[in-house]
């Protein structure tokens, strides 16, 4: 498994993709260093997918510069496809055949020399946890079994950077908590993992986060560097009777810039978190709402990006309302 030249494993720089008068992606920039779990954090729609398939050389970029591996990403495709593996978001394998014939399949696609293929093989079969299902159709096996299925045969070849697009897309919690160990493991192993996700509890896994919006990123840094320094606000952790209730007469006072139902509770985000706390406590022994817990929390990665997605959306109208 060799390693990327100056420990970096992908530099990108002002990459954009445009589809005709649309912007995809919108000139950023970024690093990802060896052996690290990156993360590419944003909404459906947001420009994760066209980022990855610009990076693994399936689509050619509209502007920008990038390496992968070493290999330049407008005019070294084929040798970036050679030192990467790729899972993407759709099940890519043949379903009409068994576990086997496709890890078969694609230990010929990659060239595997032959005194390794059995070796390699075996070892999909056991990580995926398909010693009894090796001769099954693949369209019979479960959602997880799949997903590893997908993941071993991505990684057939040994590359020293793995990209994950959506890889639990779909599958129980149980699955994505198996699936999660086995990242850790190729990390471990000196792996670069770029994995993208929607999902908040996948992002708190990753050594470093790339928070994506509109093919823009908004906001970079590791989980607790996202949740300690991206958010102005101040964030209120309220449990009370019918919270759901309590959220519309909260989101009226003075100083509240918004209220989200978090578990069993709420998340109260303000302007100034003590005398938002005073003001809700006050509010809710007004309104008979019982509240056993009113506490400010260091914010969620969720509140963060939710927070940064909304002071994004104020400033564009503002903008707008300029330009018009």
């Amino acid at each position: 498994m060799s390693t990327p030249p100056n420990g970096i494993a992908v530099r990108v720089r002002e990459l954009e993709r445009r589809f005709g008068a649309f912007v995809a992606v919108n000139k950023v920039s970024f690093e990802v260093k060896a052996g690290e779990i990156f993360g590419f954090l944003g909404p459906n729609g947001a420009g994760k997918s066209t980022t990855i398939r610009m990076l693994c050389g399936i689509l050619r970029p509209s502007g920008g510069e990038g390496t992968v591996a070493g290999y330049d990403i407008r005019t070294q495709p084929e040798e970036i496809k050679a030192h990467i593996g790729y899972m993407s978001q759709k099940f890519s394998l043949y379903e009409d055949l068994t576990a086997e014939e496709n890890i078969d399949f694609f230990s010929g696609i990659y060239g595997i020399a032959p005194e390794k293929k059995r070796a390699r093989k075996e070892w999909v079969i056991e990580m995926a946890g398909l010693r009894e299902h090796r001769n099954s159709p693949t369209a019979i096996l479960a959602g997880g079994w799949k997903q590893r299925l997908s993941l071993g045969c991505a990684i057939l070849h040994e590359p020293p950077i793995l990209f994950l697009d959506e890889p639990t897309s779909g599958v129980d919690p149980i699955s994505r908590r198996a699936f999660w160990d086995l990242i850790y493991e190729l990390s471990g192993q000196g792996v670069t993992v770029f994995v993208t996700t929607h999902y908040m509890d996948e992002a708190e896994y990753c050594d470093r986060l790339a928070l994506i919006y509109r093919g823009e990123i908004i906001a970079a840094g590791t989980p607790e560097q996202l949740k300690l320094e991206q958010m102005p606000e101040d964030v209120l952790e309220v449990w009370c009777e019918r919270p759901q209730d309590a959220m519309g007469e909260i989101e009226r006072l003075p100083g509240i810039q918004g209220v989200a139902l978090f578990g069993k509770g709420l998340h109260v985000v303000a302007e100034d978190g003590d005398a938002a706390a005073a003001a809700v406590r006050e509010l809710l022994d007004r309104r008979n709402f019982r509240a056993d817990r009113i506490e400010r929390i260091v914010p969620s990665l969720e509140d963060v990006f939710v927070s940064l997605i909304e002071s994004r959306d104020r400033l564009e109208a503002a903008q707008a309302e300029v330009r018009g």
